[in-house]
């Protein structure tokens, strides 16, 4: 009965480990170790590194710093953070990554607003038109560098909710504003950027 039972756990633990997306609905993910970040993430280790439990990421006005998971999100997931943009003015959560295609949700501290966006991200090109999009829908949030902000993504049903500090909140249909609907996770910033407490979920 024993060796049955351990039998489970090991196939178990081994679907894990195969599975194409970054996390299933039993298992939730958490960066912590630098160790396990290479492998799970692409990204230049001269612009993001994991201290402690801290990811920082680095990046300027004419290249952003990026950092992308190598697995997929699920179809269904949930996202919780907390951030620091200690210094420029944009930090974006950059969801369903496919085919140089996204969705663009950030923190723009210039025209302080939250925004959804449709972005567009070609990997090594620093050339205006292979980074960024247009934005879709925004609301007013008074942002400021070097102050913690709580982010709360959510994706059910192909309908995206998107919110701060629990007090200002965005969302939209996927299918109905044409946007991937499907893709990898990843992080972007204009400047210097500290994340902790990430935590991603599949949803059932």
């Amino acid at each position: 009965m024993k060796n049955k039972y351990f039998g489970l756990l090991i196939l178990s633990l081994v679907m894990i480990s195969c599975s194409s997306t970054i996390s299933t609905a039993k298992k939730e993910y958490k960066i912590v170790q630098a160790s396990k970040l290479k492998s799970n993430w692409n990204f230049n280790s001269k612009e993001w590194l994991l201290k402690k439990d801290t990811l920082i990421g680095t990046g300027g006005p004419m290249h952003w710093g990026v950092i992308e998971s190598k697995k997929k999100l699920s179809k269904n997931y949930e996202i919780e953070f907390r951030v620091n943009m200690t210094k420029g003015s944009l930090f974006e959560v950059m969801l369903n990554i496919d085919k140089e295609q996204y969705i663009r949700t950030y923190l723009y501290n210039i025209d302080q607003n939250i925004v959804i966006g449709k972005g567009v991200y070609k990997e090594g090109s620093d050339e205006y038109e292979k980074r960024g999009g247009p934005t879709l829908f925004n609301k007013p949030m008074k942002l400021e560098n070097d102050k913690w902000y709580s982010v709360k993504i959510r994706v059910t049903n192909n309908q995206l909710y998107f919110s701060v500090n629990n007090e200002k909140t965005l969302e939209c249909s996927i299918e109905k504003s044409n946007l991937s609907q499907q893709g990898n996770l990843g992080f972007l910033t204009d400047g210097e950027i500290k994340v902790i407490d990430l935590k991603i979920k599949s949803i059932e």
